[in-house]
């Protein structure tokens, strides 16, 4: 939408330049669940995690740098299967994110990956025992400051051979090398976790001593990672830095745990992780294996890090935005526009039920990024009709130039006929 001359061009819609890639995903039989448009298929290739002065190349690499004895991957490809996005990895037939309101398809058999997990079979069958995979995922989401339906996970795992006689011995060993790293630390760990908790307990087939081992291994190899990334942004005062674990649920670990750092007088989540579901590890063919696996989202990490106030601002091509940041070292944001917002509203009367998420997708597909948020200010149902009436805030606003009110009543005019086209509604 944004022409060379900066001016923004609102006489008509914003095609994305078809590459050859995006024309190889229409090759592709298409049926009832596909729901992926031009402008996120076009983001697919972008890479910005490929990028060495991009923050989110810049995280890639320093996490890199702290589990170096790790092998290093990268999915070039978002297209999986549905089931290996889904099935190998244990998530139950009704799961939400199966849901065409959450998830980007292809056609019924085909997706946009949601997450790296989606990886985790194929490449334990490849025979690498600890590694490190960096990827694009794809999620309808809502629309503000911290969402996109575009963002980037890295996936962590590390196994063993639980059925060699000496396995509690290898894990042991490589804890010592973990406890003598932690010493050189200023960090303190809250963990109010039970072991072998019966909401959260061991996997039946897994030996306790060993289960107890992996969750160990876990949680102080991501406490050195978390303070290794942190590190850089510590206070000055010497300060340590806090983090605690807490009990958590995710179809594809048991037992499972989230980590939070504390950032700014709150708890901040960083990850989720867990032992592996040994189900999906045999279905990798190393169901003699066992082990943790644990993923983060680098755009969450970077935010905190580099102190970049909108999730937009990563897919800007400007350079002011761009020129801010060198290969392994972390920066402050510095911004450099503050343009004003241009806040519309749309009111309307529900006759059928729809997703907020398909509402979202119709107002990123008319103004691309150039909308902030969207809330929703207003559910009335009338007394006496029992009619539903909505009313959802759309804040339109540019990361790179100043909105003017003409311009952004001419995309919220667009967003208004998609939404009357589209939906069973009655615009109040």
């Amino acid at each position: 939408m944004i022409l060379r001359s900066g001016r923004i061009n609102l006489k008509r819609p914003c095609t994305p330049k078809i590459s050859l890639s995006i024309r190889c995903y229409r090759d592709l039989p298409r049926d009832g669940f596909t729901n992926a448009p031009d402008s996120i298929l076009a983001l697919t290739e972008r890479q910005l995690h490929q990028q060495p002065n991009h923050p989110l190349g810049i995280l890639r690499s320093l996490i890199q740098n702290t589990l170096s004895h790790y092998k290093h991957l990268s999915a070039p490809s978002p297209i999986v299967s549905t089931y290996k996005n889904f099935d190998e990895l244990e998530f139950p037939a009704d799961h939400p994110g199966r849901s065409l309101s959450d998830s980007y398809y292809l056609n019924e058999k085909t997706m946009l990956r949601t997450h790296t997990s989606a990886h985790e079979c194929d490449v334990f069958r490849q025979g690498t025992d600890k590694w490190l995979l960096t990827a694009d995922v794809y999620r309808r989401d809502e629309i503000d400051s911290s969402h996109y339906p575009v963002f980037h996970q890295m996936e962590g795992a590390c196994v063993w051979d639980d059925t060699h006689k000496d396995a509690h011995t290898a894990i042991a060993s490589e804890l010592q090398e973990l406890e003598s790293a932690l010493k050189h630390t200023n960090i303190v760990t809250t963990d109010e976790t039970i072991n072998n908790n019966p909401n959260n307990p061991y996997q039946p087939t897994h030996r306790s001593l060993v289960a107890e081992l992996i969750v160990k291994h876990l949680k102080m190899t991501l406490n050195l990672l978390v303070y290794d990334l942190f590190k850089h942004v510590q206070n000055t005062d010497n300060q340590p830095l806090q983090v605690r674990w807490i009990e958590a649920y995710f179809p594809w670990t048991g037992p499972s745990y989230e980590l939070e750092v504390m950032w700014e007088g709150k708890w901040l989540e960083l990850l989720g992780c867990g032992v592996m579901q040994q189900r999906t590890l045999e279905r990798a063919d190393v169901g003699h294996k066992s082990g943790w696996a644990f993923g983060l989202g680098l755009e969450r990490i970077a935010m905190v890090l580099f102190g970049i106030p909108d999730i937009r601002l990563f897919w800007s091509q400007d350079s002011r935005f761009s020129s801010q940041f060198e290969a392994g070292k972390i920066s402050k944001f510095v911004p450099y526009s503050k343009y004003p917002p241009c806040i519309k509203d749309v009111s309307f009367w529900v006759h059928t039920p729809f997703h907020e998420n398909d509402l979202y997708e119709i107002v990123r597909e008319c103004s691309q990024d150039l909308v902030e948020s969207v809330e929703c200010i207003d559910n009335f149902t009338h007394p006496k009709t029992n009619k539903n009436s909505l009313c959802y805030r759309i804040n339109y606003r540019s990361m790179d130039k100043n909105l003017t009110n003409e311009e952004a009543n001419d995309l919220h005019a667009s967003v208004v006929d998609r939404l009357t086209k589209t939906f069973d509604i009655e615009i109040r």
